[in-house]
């Protein structure tokens, strides 16, 4: 197991963040963490990553108790920040011997873990390069980068690509996919793009401190509704009539077409065009559209997430960077 959480509480005043929450993510897993703004998502993720005192409750990172070997934990994890935390004029290979100080990396090792972590990122030819002359997509990639250089079991992802477009978000996860496979780390993240968190192989759902859903993409969107076919026909009338004759069940008229919804949209689609042709009803055109976990997250918040925006969550890096001096 790669991070247990037991009964983790944090409060402010009398203000309770985070709930008496119970969490367990397995070594190897893409997990991610999804909530509103105020949620108690960002506490969560500084009490993991020791930035933060629990109230109560305990969490052990990589087999270790976050308060009381905090070293160990920040030792065993990688993290990523929402914000932009290099520094554009140092080089990549300057960036990195920074990161490798910080940690204590032997000298004579450090060359050649940096030279490895910027070929798994693809950047080893830029490596003396400035960083002010990367693009967005070559920066996420360093910072991937740094979170790798000291071999952390577990990679924390905090918005790791908000701000990019759509091609070099996808280009990131690809290469943090890649690296997952290839060194078997669990990655911890948080998002506010939906077709992020279908990478994930579980996923939970904090609202008002507490967890309120937690399972597999698939499954969590089948909660919430199945599939609806919408068929356009030459016949609506006639169309309902024939469709719920076959469905035994009753489907919706929308002006020309019908809406009928069932567990396998493909499936239900070309039964219901078999029979309304059969029918002699002219099918103008099929549309299958499936739950969504924007739909989900809509369903158990009340929000979609695309409203929460994506403002900073954590300011981590500046923290991190200063953890000798790390008030609790």
């Amino acid at each position: 197991m790669t991070i247990e959480i037991e009964k983790l509480t944090r409060s402010f005043g009398s203000l309770q963040a985070v709930k008496g929450i119970d969490l367990h993510v397995e070594r190897g897993e893409t997990f991610g963490f999804l909530g509103p703004n105020g949620a108690g998502k960002s506490t969560t993720i500084k009490m993991l990553c020791t930035l933060l005192r629990p109230t109560s409750g305990q969490a052990r990172i990589n087999g270790y108790d976050i308060e009381r070997e905090s070293a160990q934990v920040r030792h065993s994890i990688g993290i990523v920040f929402q914000d932009p935390t290099l520094d554009e004029y140092l080089t990549a290979e300057q960036n990195l011997y920074y990161h490798c100080m910080l940690y204590h990396t032997p000298r004579e090792h450090r060359a050649e873990r940096i030279h490895e972590v910027l070929q798994l990122v693809g950047l080893a030819d830029r490596q003396k390069d400035l960083v002010k002359t990367f693009s967005g997509g070559m920066k996420r990639r360093l910072e991937v980068a740094r979170g790798l250089l000291h071999d952390p079991q577990t990679l924390f992802l905090d918005e790791p690509t908000v701000g990019l477009d759509p091609q070099t978000r996808r280009s990131v996860w690809e290469y943090v996919l890649r690296l997952r496979e290839s060194r078997g780390m669990t990655i911890f993240m948080t998002t506010h793009y939906m077709d992020e968190a279908e990478y994930c192989d579980r996923i939970a759902i904090m609202d008002h401190g507490h967890i309120v859903a937690l399972d597999t993409p698939a499954a969590l969107k089948h909660m919430v509704g199945q599939d609806v076919v919408r068929v356009t026909t030459s016949d609506a009338e006639r169309a309902v009539a024939e469709a719920e004759h076959w469905l035994k069940k009753p489907v919706r008229r929308d002006g020309d077409a019908i809406l009928a919804e069932g567990e396998n949209g493909q499936s239900l689609a070309a039964g219901l065009i078999r029979q309304l042709t059969l029918a002699d009803i002219d099918v103008r055109d099929v549309n299958v559209t499936a739950p969504t976990l924007e739909d989900v997250f809509v369903h158990l918040t009340g929000r979609a997430i695309r409203d929460e925006g994506a403002g900073s969550t954590e300011r981590m890096g500046a923290r991190l960077r200063s953890r000798g001096r790390l008030r609790r």
